[in-house]
């Protein structure tokens, strides 16, 4: 499913009407908006990894309530589960989300992306959360004015992605990652 969008194609790159796809990898670079409507689809399905991670955690832990002294421990908790998620999917090429919104993850040599790459890809995506909420925690802002904050923060840094060279963000750019546009992959 190629986009039609400015970003999505050009006149030298493959999938344009000039130069119709016949390699077996395409490598046109997914649209912002479907990078980002898979992100937050991504988003959708970690509640079930959260809830269950969490459920198990303060289950073990026999944490009583959300106040519970050891709730920094749950997050510390949390954000290894996330990276042992995906570093893992990472490595095998896609996520659920990026199988289905037809997005593959590559190195800059459209090679399948390591451990070491995909860990550096998870810690440098951070990027997209840190700033906020570093801000957030010393003005003691209050829900809604961290959601505007948080949410602003999340749409500048995707805009940004148009100042890269071949609109990858640039968290991709710093890990050496690329995502293209792709079919799922198999289960093989």
């Amino acid at each position: 499913m190629a986009s039609s969008s400015p970003e999505a194609s050009g006149p030298d790159q493959p999938g344009s009407p000039a130069n119709p796809v016949t390699s077996a990898p395409v490598s046109i670079v997914p649209g912002l908006w479907r990078r980002i409507a898979c992100w937050l689809y991504e988003g959708m399905l970690l509640f079930a990894v959260v809830f269950v991670s969490g459920w198990l955690f303060s289950t073990l832990g026999q944490m009583r309530d959300a106040m519970d002294s050891r709730r920094h421990l749950l997050q510390a908790f949390l954000f290894v589960v996330f990276g042992v998620y995906f570093v893992w999917f990472w490595t095998k090429g896609q996520t659920l989300a990026m199988k289905t919104w037809n997005i593959r993850i590559v190195d800059v040599h459209g090679q399948p992306v390591s451990q070491r790459r995909a860990l550096a890809r998870y810690l440098l995506s951070w990027v997209w959360f840190l700033p906020p909420l570093a801000a957030i925690a010393p003005f003691k802002l209050s829900g809604g004015e961290s959601t505007v904050l948080i949410f602003g923060w999340v749409a500048v840094w995707a805009v940004l992605a148009r100042f890269h060279p071949d609109r990858q963000f640039w968290h991709d750019a710093w890990a050496g990652t690329r995502l293209i546009t792709s079919k799922p992959m198999s289960r093989r």
